[in-house]
């Protein structure tokens, strides 16, 4: 009971300092395994070494495929290729069906790129098309942001997904292949959603709408602001088809790395294979996708891979979300060691919650402290040392386990989300519409998701 109730204590210490006290989240999780390592009586040593091993060993797994993610999200953010996808997909569906575009466009566009990035990318369009098609953008705008927020949360190469599996040690390709089927599912509910109901909800009609993609501004309060590029221009934009090979292209190569790994070696065991697996391995596939992403501008310029070019913007991103991440690896493995797991497996191994257990967990620090990236990753470093004794030993039950916490990193989107604000003002929403939609629809989202990996696991 002692080691349950001091992890608690970390736990409400972790929101509270993040919240309240605005301690940024890497010196939050710093702190809490000091606090759980001294107070559960681990030896001094062992705390140091605890935090070293699990810091050093989660970034040295996936530190390099978060960077490369974000370089291709930035790429294709800056040169308009996350725009060149929209339009393509606007051809094939055809402009009528504007809430399943949105939301189709937003899923797409989301998996290496941030959601709030892909809200202010494609808000100019979304408010063009429901002014054509006389919508409500009430209705198209939750439509384009649960379509977003699908794959952010629940599909690799996005950094919250890639983070937690590093830390429970999860195969990216049976990620990617679980997450694209529970989202793909929970997005049809969804857009039902963002079209029978908040499709009903009037918003007041802004006369600055426009269909020209000069219009559109990053705003202020967005870390690229006051980057003179980011104007864009239509002449300017990349192809749709090169526009899509940097996404494509490291899912489809991670996907046949995990399938050339079965047992069953449907590749046989020889060059093939290894071919395959080295081309599949996360950090080769998607630094794949970011040689690719460097053909989207016009012309490459030097000034893009700079320090204070394209290039540098996505390493400092990414900077934050490796120490986030490696400073979760480190209080899962402070956790592990102290013997953590055995203890609190045989209190919780009876309860029954399953996969239920670590989506509340994400779901309750979610709603805390705003964060879904954040959840994600604590969530996934508390239940580290927990996947044995909850019987969570195979690839396909860890999979499962990260696509869930994706799912209640969802939960109850509110005023500590910045992209609870990104959706609402660029939307023209107030705060009690924001709440009556926005919260609701990724509350909805969040459980739908959950039901429908549920359901999966009965029959897997």
């Amino acid at each position: 009971m002692i080691i349950a109730i001091l992890l608690i204590i970390c736990i409400v210490f972790i929101v509270i300092s993040t919240t309240r006290l605005k301690l940024h989240p890497f010196l939050a999780l710093l702190t809490a395994c000091f606090i759980f390592g001294l107070f559960s009586g681990m030896p001094a040593r062992l705390i140091l070494e605890s935090i070293e091993t699990g810091f050093v060993g989660t970034i040295g797994k996936i530190g390099v495929v978060i960077i490369a993610g974000i370089i291709i999200g930035i790429f294709l953010e800056k040169s308009g290729g996350a725009y060149s996808m929209a339009k393509v997909i606007i051809k094939l569906i055809g402009p009528k069906r504007v809430h399943e575009i949105m939301a189709l466009i937003g899923y797409i566009v989301s998996i290496p790129v941030f959601c709030d990035s892909g809200f202010i990318i494609l808000s100019p369009l979304n408010r063009s098309l429901s002014k054509q098609a006389g919508l409500s953008l009430a209705g198209t705008a939750m439509a384009l942001s649960m379509g977003l927020f699908c794959t952010h949360t629940m599909v690799p190469p996005t950094p919250g997904p890639v983070g937690a599996a590093g830390i429970l040690e999860a195969d990216l390709g049976i990620v990617i292949l679980l997450g694209l089927s529970v989202s793909m599912l929970t997005l049809i509910i969804t857009t039902l959603y963002s079209k029978k109901i908040a499709g009903k909800v009037t918003i007041e009609s802004d006369s600055l709408l426009s269909n020209k993609i000069t219009d559109q501004k990053l705003p202020d309060t967005h870390p690229a602001a006051n980057n003179d590029q980011n104007t864009l221009h239509p002449q300017d934009t990349p192809s749709a088809w090169k526009a899509f090979l940097p996404v494509i292209v490291p899912i489809v190569l991670m996907v046949l790395h995990s399938i050339a790994e079965y047992p069953a070696n449907p590749f046989g065991t020889g060059n093939v294979k290894n071919i395959i697996s080295f081309t599949g391995n996360p950090m080769v596939a998607l630094l794949a996708g970011m040689l690719l992403s460097f053909t989207l501008p016009v012309k490459l310029e030097k000034k893009m891979l700079a320090p204070d070019g394209w290039a540098g913007e996505a390493l400092k991103s990414a900077a934050i979300i490796i120490l986030v991440t490696g400073a979760g690896g480190a209080f899962g493995k402070v956790l592990q060691n102290s013997d953590m797991g055995t203890i609190l497996g045989k209190m919780i191994s009876g309860s029954g919650l399953g996969l239920w257990l670590p989506f509340f967990i994400a779901a309750v620090l979610k709603t805390a402290q705003g964060s879904s990236t954040v959840a994600m990753i604590t969530t996934a470093s508390m239940i580290s040392p927990l996947m044995s004794s909850l019987g969570f030993d195979s690839e396909i039950s860890k999979a499962m386990v990260v696509v869930s916490i994706g799912a209640g990193s969802c939960v109850f989107s509110h005023a500590n989300d910045s992209y609870f604000w990104v959706v609402t003002q660029l939307s023209n929403m107030n705060v009690k519409q924001g709440y009556k939609l926005m919260s609701t629809g990724s509350t909805l989202l969040g459980f739908t998701a959950m039901i429908i990996l549920a359901i999966i696991n009965l029959f897997i």
